[in-house]
């Protein structure tokens, strides 16, 4: 009910009284005689209205990294296009599964979402024993952040000039051209798994704590190459320290045109970008899902956004919460095969 039909009733009812003098109890006395269902309705809507407090944005990785960046970089923009604060919390631990379950297992009202990523969703029920949740049913994809390839990288003095090289020096010694990785099951790890099997070579993989760590072994020689996602790859690609032999995008990255793709180089399995993208709780209403939806859409739009994610060689996501399910389902069903075929397991 507009305002002024609102003081036109209450004046009807309550005499010469101005609306703004009326008290809560004289409006729901009212209310309760049927005489102004209109008014309550439109004070209980704005009630309801979302969002009407701070929301938890979580985040299963720890503070500084790619995840927690982005996290921080999107709820800014997506708490000011809300009107209310958007608060990271992060949860980090087993392979991103601690945090994920906080969002699974949350409240669906909206107030506890999270950041979804690849290792969660798409890896890590095929690798962890014991997980208490389920990525494909616990969880509500809204909208995909972003996606990025990963680099594969040598010592800036290594005698390794194409993939093909390493391939031949692993044949010809087997067991002693190695890796590193971030950790078991991690995209660094995946990458190398398929292009061992691509190859035919057995190469061994170092796996470290970290992806900082495995890039120091590479860099004191601990190890032959490694896959490293470009955002990590770029000081040192920049620095000279490390030399790029391919990406594992399907085509060519604009950051690095003259560094061929393993499709390039033969190797059509070795097809692998990481992403990640806001999820919820299972049972969150339609109109929230839509609602946040299109406010990460919105917030992916903006050109500072597109430059923060495209400045580190990553493709900017967006589109529907389904197409989000779509990849998750997929990606789920392939690395699950992987992962099986490689007998991997997490120690």
């Amino acid at each position: 009910m507009p305002l002024k039909r609102v003081e036109r009733h209450a004046s009807f009812l309550f005499g010469d009284r101005k609306i703004m003098q009326l008290t809560r109890r004289h409006l729901l006395q009212a209310a309760g005689a049927g005489l102004v269902p209109s008014l309550v309705q439109s004070e209980a809507w704005a009630q309801d209205a979302y969002p009407n407090r701070p929301i938890t944005w979580v985040c299963p990785y720890a503070a500084g990294g790619n995840a927690d960046i982005r996290s921080r970089q999107i709820a800014k923009n997506l708490g000011d296009l809300l009107g209310r604060p958007v608060v990271i919390d992060n949860r980090a631990g087993a392979g991103g599964n601690i945090g994920t379950s906080v969002i699974a297992k949350a409240k669906p009202d909206g107030y506890t979402i999270g950041m979804g990523n690849f290792g969660p969703l798409a890896i890590n029920q095929h690798l962890f024993k014991n997980m208490n949740f389920d990525p494909l049913n616990d969880l509500v994809p809204i909208a995909l952040i972003e996606k990025g390839p990963l680099i594969l990288m040598v010592r800036s003095d290594s005698p390794y000039k194409s993939v093909k090289d390493i391939a031949l020096a692993a044949k010809a010694s087997a067991g002693r051209v190695s890796y590193a990785s971030g950790g078991i099951g991690g995209s660094h790890h995946l990458c190398g798994t398929l292009f061992a099997s691509a190859s035919g070579a057995e190469i061994l993989h170092a796996p470290f704590k970290s992806g900082s760590a495995a890039t120091n072994a590479l860099l004191g020689g601990q190890v032959e190459f490694m896959f490293e996602l470009t955002y990590a790859a770029l000081p040192s690609l920049q620095a000279g320290t490390l030399r790029p032999l391919a990406i594992s995008s399907k085509t060519r990255s604009p950051l690095f045109p003259q560094v061929p793709t393993m499709i390039e180089q033969g190797y059509p399995t070795v097809d692998v970008l990481n992403w990640q993208g806001l999820v919820a709780p299972k049972g969150l209403p339609d109109a929230l899902v839509q609602q946040l939806n299109s406010a990460v859409n919105k917030v992916l739009e903006q050109p500072d956004m597109r430059q923060k994610i495209m400045s580190q060689g990553n493709d900017v996501g967006g589109g529907s919460p389904q197409a989000f399910m779509d990849l998750i389902k997929a990606e789920s069903q392939r690395w699950g095969k992987v992962v099986k075929e490689a007998k991997m397991e997490v120690f």
